[in-house]
């Protein structure tokens, strides 16, 4: 994208704050976060903050494409209070999207997730879904509310499934702590010599997947004006005790995980996700470029330069 004005919303945090910083390279970049969940220190200069909410009026909704992130982004955080966690993500989407189009604004990427899959894997876009959690149903209705704005306004919505995003804590993700991927904390926890707590057995798989090309994903849905749901991941899983593995080989320690009870009911954990996203790829070309080893060997690096020797 070039030369356009672009409004990211949740832009200060780990996806929206990597998203922001690409696109003010060749753009002009309005970011709306409260900043509850982000911070103002991931954004480059030339990125416009307004800390405002996304359930506010008369917001920077005048542009040519909206790309809408904000939203309370996980199991517990809408377990703790599942009225707000409704009115953040739904309403917000609602809010943001109608003075989107009010404004003149026909095109929205927004964020959906891979957990809503209740099937076989890889996943694709007609894969069996469920909402076994309030985060989950809160994205179902974004992608329901979107083709109402699809079918009553023309508008075109494109709803990204994410699968896994990771940076690691020398990114934009270090605000995230306890709510970061879990290639981030099993990646301070071996470098510190903690023993990474991993719920249950260890034989969860995650398609993990780099914000980097999650980014380009974002943009080029907003470049192809897309409509429809569609999967950002790399179509390999990895189980939680393989990545503790490769950690350790990259920052060489030799730090046992610790395997805890899992506080999540087992009814609504999400086992394993693997992305099929062959639709994204034959419509725009779209495909993963950093596998799981190279993710890790960035995770780590930053590990590497301060790690005493042995």
């Amino acid at each position: 994208m070039n030369d356009q004005r672009l409004l990211v919303t949740g832009g200060a945090g780990f996806i929206g704050s990597n998203l922001a910083n690409h696109l003010v390279q060749d753009n002009d970049v309005v970011v709306v976060d409260d900043c509850s969940l982000g911070t103002p220190s991931n954004l480059e200069p030339a990125v416009d903050l307004r800390e405002r909410s996304v359930l506010e009026d008369d917001l920077p909704t005048d542009v040519d494409a909206v790309f809408h992130l904000a939203a309370l982004s996980s199991y517990a955080m809408h377990e703790d209070d599942p009225a707000q966690g409704a009115r953040v993500n739904v309403e917000g989407f609602v809010n943001v999207v109608e003075q989107a189009r009010e404004d003149g604004c026909e095109t929205v990427v927004y964020a959906s997730t891979s957990s809503i899959y209740d099937g076989a894997r890889p996943s694709a876009e007609d894969a069996p879904i469920a909402a076994n959690t309030g985060y989950e149903s809160s994205k179902l209705a974004r992608e329901r509310y979107a083709e109402y704005f699809r079918n009553h306004y023309g508008l075109s919505l494109a709803g990204m499934r994410l699968f896994s995003v990771y940076q690691g804590y020398n990114g934009a993700e270090a605000h995230k702590e306890e709510y970061a991927n879990v290639i981030a904390q099993f990646a301070d926890d071996l470098a510190n010599g903690r023993r990474p707590a991993i719920y249950g057995d260890g034989t969860q798989t995650r398609d993990f997947t780099h914000v980097e090309d999650v980014v380009r994903g974002l943009e080029l849905a907003a470049d192809h004006e897309l409509h429809g749901r569609y999967n950002l991941g790399t179509g390999t899983a990895h189980d939680f005790d393989t990545l503790v593995g490769l950690l350790n080989e990259e920052l060489g320690t030799d730090v046992e995980p610790e395997y805890v009870e899992n506080p999540i009911p087992e009814s609504v954990y999400v086992h394993d996700t693997c992305a099929d996203a062959g639709k994204m790829t034959a419509e725009t070309g779209w495909e993963p470029q950093i596998d799981l080893e190279e993710g890790v060997r960035r995770v780590c690096g930053p590990y590497l330069e301060t790690l005493p020797e042995a």
